[in-house]
């Protein structure tokens, strides 16, 4: 405060040299406004500090393109992957070479498709069942001018998006588990068939194999 006296003693000296002295109701006026402005100028840098550090601490926790930083991953964090969930376990099999269908304990007789309509092999899931529907005669060698009404019928979807049914083989009965009459399906007895069809539920796996060569 005694530095800023002098600096205006010093000024209303050089100001009034040659005019009468100055009252010190003056020089006190003066004084006062000088210490106003500097005050403003403080209060105007600490309000610019504080804006320059919130500015910095934005840019801290958003990044430099003003997005979010995502949190950690399990990966990021050097955590181990999470393992992928297990397959889930057949519900019944089917071996082809043997004629034989297992659910539940029980070994059924089945018939495969012939050798120029073998029957796919590999994981299938239930998808739907119907106690009756109406499918294209070519797939029972009829023709594709024929609707042919199947009892019992349980459709199996592959990941592939391959689509196959057990059914029940009403027109021949004997040809399960001695012989391969389908044009690719997996036709049981009218009683298994409807067995099958009241036990298995959507979302079922259904395991298809062939333990030895293609019926030729």
């Amino acid at each position: 405060m005694s530095d800023d006296l002098s600096d205006l003693l010093h000024e209303v000296a050089d100001r009034h040299r040659a005019a009468p002295s100055v009252p010190a109701q003056e020089i006190r006026r003066l004084a006062e406004r000088r210490g106003r402005r500097r005050r403003a100028a403080y209060a105007g840098g600490a309000a610019a500090v504080a804006l320059a550090l919130a500015g910095g601490l934005a840019v801290a926790f958003t990044g430099h393109d003003g997005a979010r930083p995502a949190p950690p991953t399990a990966a990021s964090a050097g955590a181990p992957p999470r393992p992928s969930p297990p397959q889930r376990q057949a519900t019944a099999t089917v071996d082809l070479t043997q004629h034989e269908l297992t659910l539940s304990g029980r070994r059924l007789p089945v018939s495969g498709g012939t050798a120029q309509h073998p029957t796919p092999t590999g994981r299938m899931t239930v998808v739907a069942k119907y106690p009756e529907r109406r499918l294209p005669g070519a797939t029972v060698g009829l023709g594709e001018e024929y609707d042919v009404a199947m009892r019992w019928v349980v459709e199996l979807r592959a990941a592939d998006g391959t689509t196959n049914y057990l059914v029940a083989l009403t027109f021949n009965e004997q040809a399960p588990g001695e012989r391969d009459v389908t044009h690719g399906w997996i036709g049981l007895r009218s009683a298994d068939a409807k067995w099958c069809y009241e036990l298995l539920r959507p979302g079922d796996v259904i395991r298809i194999s062939r333990t030895g060569p293609a019926p030729g």
